[in-house]
């Protein structure tokens, strides 16, 4: 079996764990996913399948879109709600004007530093692990694309915006960002991952669907026209919302 499934990957599930249900029910297990979700994130989660495993970077390149909500009025060690909440004082709350234009200032090419409690490696340990042992350890900021940045909605102390963004981004680290520069907290509080490149939410496979199909045919998209799907996207940023 060559080809790629586009999963719905649900909530309270690590992209590990979702590949494996979809090795048991494919019965493939040369496969691999093309940049895991954490386990309280849900959305499209791509699984490379047989020879497709050739296109993980490939698929990895392409552009994703993110919904996310975020508050600011508490902060966290992991900078999402994944860990102890703490709350922040915040004297000036910030208008809808300055919500639009901290995020703006994030657009385009940035130094961005990844949270401490990531599976990025530090001297070959994960940075987590090193956070665990209490180790004093410093990451250093990478360069990542953020295309753009749509503010669907903000009240005091919640946040909802869409975002779309290139390889290596990570959305708790820029909320954290976005937060220093208000001068209030900043946490990630629920991400959906609403497309990779040619791969949507609205096209992608429940557990369920996949194990109701009549077969792969229904599900799988050929090894061919995978490669056409990446070869026409080429790298396009998907358009900013209206």
């Amino acid at each position: 079996m060559d080809g790629i499934i586009n999963l719905n990957k649900p909530v309270g599930i690590t992209s590990a764990k979702a590949l494996y249900r979809v090795r048991t029910l494919t019965g493939q297990r040369k496969s691999g996913h093309a940049g895991s979700l954490d386990p309280a994130a849900s959305g499209v989660l791509v699984l490379c399948l047989g020879r497709a495993t050739g296109l993980v970077e490939r698929v990895m390149d392409q552009p994703k879109v993110y919904r996310a909500g975020a508050r600011l009025d508490v902060t966290s060690p992991s900078h999402d709600s994944d860990t102890e909440l703490r709350a922040v004082e915040v004297c000036d709350v910030p208008s809808e004007a300055a919500i639009r234009e901290a995020l703006s200032a994030f657009e385009g090419e940035i130094d961005q530093v990844p949270p401490k409690i990531s599976a990025l490696k530090v001297g070959g340990v994960p940075a987590y692990k090193r956070t665990r042992r209490n180790q004093d350890f410093e990451l250093a900021a990478r360069r990542v694309t953020v295309y753009w940045l749509h503010l669907r909605s903000y009240n005091w102390p919640a946040l909802e915006f869409d975002m779309a963004c290139g390889r290596g981004t990570y959305v708790r680290s820029l909320v954290r960002d976005v937060g220093e520069r208000l001068g209030t907290g900043g946490c990630l509080t629920a991400l959906v991952r609403r497309a990779v490149g040619p791969f949507c939410e609205d096209r992608a496979w429940s557990f369920e669907a996949l194990a109701a199909a009549d077969g792969p045919e229904e599900y799988l998209v050929d090894l061919a026209h995978a490669r056409t799907l990446l070869d026409r996207g080429a790298m396009t940023a998907p358009p900013r919302p209206v």
